[in-house]
Formats: C-alpha cells, structure tokens, sequence
C-alpha cells in the first residue's frame, strides 16, 4: 500500500511538473535573429528579466525563413506553450489565421492589431518617441541637414520617419531631412552594408546627424557615422554603447517591458489592443554616461518639456499611419 501511494503521489509530481512545463511562455523572434541590438534584441532582453526574476523558464526559436512564421505558431500552442509571444508585424496574418484554431492559448503580437479573442496586441507609439529625437538632431545638426534610413518600406517606418520630421522642423523650420529606405522585402532589416552606403550617401548630401529605424541594418549605419565622424542615432534597444560620444541618442521602444508583461501575466494576460507610449513609457529616449556629452542642458530642457506636452495631450504628434500621409515632409 505504502508502494502504491509513493508511485501515485510521483505520477502526481510528473504530471504537475509536466503541466508548468507546458504552461510555460514561448518567445518567436522576426527574422533578424534575436541579438539584432535592436527590436528582437529588446524582446530577448524582456523575457530574460522575467526569467531571472521568477525563476521561470520559456522557449524560444529564431525564424530563418517566412515558412516558419506559421509552422512555429502551431508547434508552441499544440505543446501548450501560454501565451506564445511574436515579435513583428509580420506575424499579423498568419496569427488571423492561426489563433482561431487555438482558443485556449494566449498569443500577444507586438507591432500589430489582429482582431481575435484570444490575441492581445501592443502597439506603440514610435511618431512620439520619432519626435523627441527629431528634435535633438535638430538642435545637434551644425550642417541643418539631418537624414533617416528606415528598414523595409513600410507605413509602420514611415511612422518613425514622419515623428522624426515633426520634431526635426518644430526645433528648426529651415532644416533639411533627408529619407531613406532600405528595400521592400524583409531582407531591409538585415543588410548592415546597404545601410552603411545610404548613411555614406546621406552625408555627402550635408546629413550630420543619422537616426536609423532599419533593424539589424541600422548597425551599418551607426558604425558609418561613427566612422565618418557625424552623429548617429539608434533604435528600439538603447543602441548608445555601440559607439560612445558618436551616438547623440536612441529612441527606444519598450518592447522588452511588452514581453515582460506579458510573460508575467501568462495565461492570464488580458487581451485586446495595448497602446505603449511617451504617457505610459511606452517609448523614450535614451540618455546615459555614452551620450550624456553630446546632450546640451537646452537640449533635454526642450525636449522633457515637449515629451510633456505630449504625454498630457498638449501637443500632438501626426501618425502616418492615421492616413498615410506626413504634412511635417
């Protein structure tokens, strides 16, 4: 009888363990792999956080191909993986079609809407964060001659580049912003080189100040400015330690406290639309010892009182994507 008990009560312990097993969150990074120094990067970092800080585990994959987007989807939720986080709007339609099939699993996508019970999608709102920076490139540029390299050409980057043009002109009417982007395929996130000869094409047209929203591709950019001696600045992740004193700022995009949410959260993690910005600190930008000699006290005095005037509903800043179009360009 003892016998009989010691074994049921260890079936009991596997299959607990089991179920917090299968329970436990799964991570899918866009392609670009996950040490990006940029947006999967933010992501990496979020849900280590939650890891270390519960003693918690999570499965994760690295995408190498479009194919896998969905493949992965399905493997994590039929293994019980809750929630399944995706980072990048281009797991928006493959999760319309995916998430019905799976009621019982949470699935949180960053970067896009998908209209399902069981999605909850968090958006952000870079034109604010666009601004902020826009503005210090302004106030930085000697030349009045600033540039933006974006990733793939999209309406969510042109959001970035449309911020940025707000609060380039808001701190200089007369300065001059020059746009890039890097390609129309998801390859443009990934392509350090092409983005190392737009930043080199910028600057022979004046640009001596960079901001990048282009992913594994903006680290071309912000070596060639660093290289070329004029001031870059980075994206999603706080990019400034990638070249102290030639970084003026980053524009980060909390996507690290997206996952961590909602990997706190787990099954639980309520759904629904999630919008992150300068009013919940959504987005931001950066200032730390690489960069704090680059940032005047008018500089930060101008920009936390705009980034104020924002949060509080004061000052708006246009969304390209409220309909596709940017009047600041």
């Amino acid at each position: 009888m003892t016998l009989m008990k010691s074994l049921m009560g260890a079936a009991a312990t596997l299959a607990l363990s089991a179920a917090g097993a299968l329970a436990d969150p799964a991570l899918i990074y866009d392609l670009g792999g996950k040490f990006d120094k940029s947006f999967n990067e933010s992501a990496h970092n979020g849900a280590s956080r939650w890891a270390e800080e519960t003693g918690g585990s999570y499965n994760e994959v690295e995408l190498e191909s479009e194919a896998q987007r969905e493949q992965f989807m399905r493997r994590f939720a039929e293994a019980g993986n809750n929630p399944v986080v995706m980072v990048g709007f281009a797991f928006g339609e493959t999760l319309g079609e995916v998430a019905p099939d799976y009621p019982d699993t949470k699935f949180v996508i960053i970067d896009m809407v998908v209209d399902e019970p069981n999605v909850r999608s968090v958006v952000f709102n870079e034109h604010e964060g666009s601004y902020l920076v826009g503005m210090m490139a302004a106030m930085a540029s000697e030349s009045g001659t600033v540039g933006f390299i974006g990733g793939m050409d999209i309406p969510l980057i042109r959001k970035f580049a449309c911020g940025y043009v707000q609060g380039v002109k808001a701190a200089n009417p007369d300065a001059t912003v020059i746009q890039n982007m890097t390609g129309t395929t998801p390859a443009a996130w990934n392509d350090p080189v092409k983005g190392s000869e737009l930043t080199k094409a910028q600057i022979s047209q004046g640009a001596d100040v960079i901001y990048h929203a282009a992913g594994g591709t903006g680290t071309g950019v912000l070596q060639t400015a660093a290289d070329e001696d004029v001031l870059g600045i980075g994206v999603d992740s706080n990019q400034n330690y990638l070249h102290p004193g030639s970084v003026l700022t980053s524009m980060v995009k909390r996507v690290d406290n997206a996952v961590y949410d909602a990997m706190s959260a787990g099954a639980d993690v309520e759904t629904g639309v999630n919008v992150m910005g300068l009013k919940n600190d959504g987005v931001a930008y950066a200032l730390d010892e690489h960069n704090e000699a680059l940032v005047t006290p008018e500089m930060k005095e101008a920009v936390d009182a705009a980034a104020e005037e924002i949060a509080n509903g004061e000052l708006k800043v246009h969304d390209y994507m409220s309909d596709n179009s940017c009047p600041a360009s």
